[in-house]
């Protein structure tokens, strides 16, 4: 069965079902408001914060180390409304399967891994706060997730304060690993498993548009980005590259954050001729998809559109997002590796629906931060850094996951490129009677190939 939000997802170790250690965090209620929150919370799903008990038997990793740990490991997960967003949810619940599959499998050298979620509410202040109640009240040794860069940005004084690992999976502001190389000894208890960083986001949008542009016919782009701290280093990254690439782009405009009534954007749009609208949203995607389709404006329409990378995002538009392309991380079909579907599929069983993004993501630093606690032998983040600096892990979004090291521009960050984190292209299709998600790039991860609107 569907899970509809107000059902919280089975939760099983061995067949038994986990206990629960808390739940302080009330869910919020979901707004009847139209505002930045509602574009993100189109397909909601219930989580509860959850311990993950564990059992004897064999260690999934090949490592050769016998050291066993004294207590459980416990993971602290920061979601933003893991209740009712999506994306919130997706990091609760993928932190929750990851320790739950250790578990069966014995767990980490020995210990149990135990999985705590807490409550950003997309609210700065918040998760600051909830931060510390997990690294400071709940003591745990690994802190995730995390969304918006403004949240994660307030917590970087407090994760080098509290000495405590972070593998952030949602929030893409280079300033986090900037932080990292002005002042490594500091912050060097910082990564991030994904999604990379908005500078490579920005540079894929236009690796897409190099390979893909001219059969697409996409001649001339109106660059559309959402005025939010995350989209700044992508409007930098395509600010003159596509020109140089030899593409017009007659509009390149951030709008407020805010907006919800896009006709005068696309009425500018539209005078402009282009061929397609190449946008930059998350907040704000929603209204926009929809009122391009329901207008039939006469360009077509695709970039970086975050609802739309929602697997149940077809059906909660009505298929509004047909024919929009968007870059994602992952898809439940895309075989970046034989670890991606698998993945997707057990988290469907689990939890009754696909995940996000930020599920791939969040999945993959969990159960790469259990292969470097084992190579180390201790779950101690001095001794856990560096196995993580010397990691390369084949996980559900990357084939070869790894981070910048120390003396580069963005040590910590998830490295970007085709054999590394290699973003996919999907475009909404209408398939027996339904929308899927078909990957349109990289030609080797393809399903099919791009279709125009017919109003164009």
């Amino acid at each position: 069965m569907v899970n509809d939000g107000n059902d919280y997802p089975r939760n099983r170790v061995n067949g038994k079902q986990a206990r629960s250690t808390e739940n302080n965090d009330k869910r919020s209620p979901v707004s009847s408001v139209v505002d930045r929150r509602r574009f993100l919370r189109v397909a909601g799903t219930g989580v509860a914060a959850t311990s993950l008990a564990g059992c004897t038997g064999g260690s999934q990793s090949s490592d050769s180390k016998t050291q066993q740990l004294q207590g459980p490991i416990k993971v602290g997960v920061l979601a933003p409304e893991p209740g009712n967003n999506p994306i919130g949810a997706s990091i609760a619940n993928s932190a929750k399967l990851a320790a739950s599959q250790l578990n069966e499998n014995g767990g980490v050298l020995g210990a149990d891994v135990e999985v705590v979620v807490k409550d950003t509410k997309e609210d700065p202040a918040t998760g600051k706060r909830k931060y510390q109640e997990l690294t400071v009240g709940q003591k745990v040794d690994l802190t995730t997730g995390v969304f918006t860069s403004e949240v994660l940005l307030n917590l970087m004084s407090s994760i080098a304060q509290q000495q405590t690992l972070h593998m952030s999976t949602g929030a893409a502001t280079p300033e986090a690993t900037r932080k990292v190389a002005e002042n490594y000894d500091r912050f060097k208890y910082f990564f991030r498993t994904g999604p990379v960083n908005s500078h490579f986001l920005g540079q894929n949008m236009v690796d897409f548009a190099k390979a893909n542009f001219e059969s697409m016919g996409w001649d001339s782009v109106a660059i559309l980005a959402e005025d939010y701290k995350w989209t700044e280093p992508i409007s930098k990254a395509l600010n003159g590259s596509l020109s140089e690439a030899g593409i017009d782009v007659p509009v390149n405009k951030r709008y407020a954050g805010g907006t919800e009534n896009f006709s005068p954007i696309y009425d500018e749009v539209q005078s402009a001729g282009v061929d397609a609208a190449y946008v930059v949203m998350a907040h704000t995607g929603t209204s926009a998809v929809v009122q391009w389709a329901k207008q039939q404006r006469p360009f077509e329409f695709g970039g970086i559109h975050v609802p739309m990378q929602f697997p149940s995002y077809y059906k909660a538009t009505n298929g509004a997002c047909r024919y929009a392309v968007t870059q994602n991380s992952a898809t439940p079909t895309s075989e970046i590796t034989d670890k991606t579907v698998p993945y997707a599929n057990s988290y469907k069983e689990e939890y009754g629906k696909y995940p996000v993004y930020t599920g791939y993501i969040t999945f993959d630093a969990v159960k790469q931060y259990a292969s470097a606690v084992k190579e180390a032998g201790s779950k101690e983040s001095e001794k856990v850094i560096p196995a993580l600096e010397n990691s390369s892990f084949t996980g559900t979004t990357s084939p070869a996951l790894e981070y910048y090291g120390k003396d580069s521009k963005y040590p910590h960050d998830v490295k970007y490129g085709k054999k590394h984190a290699w973003p996919v292209w999907l475009q909404w299709q209408k398939t027996d009677g339904t929308g899927s998600q078909e990957v349109i790039w990289p030609d080797n991860l393809s399903t099919t190939e791009y279709k125009s609107p017919p109003w164009v």
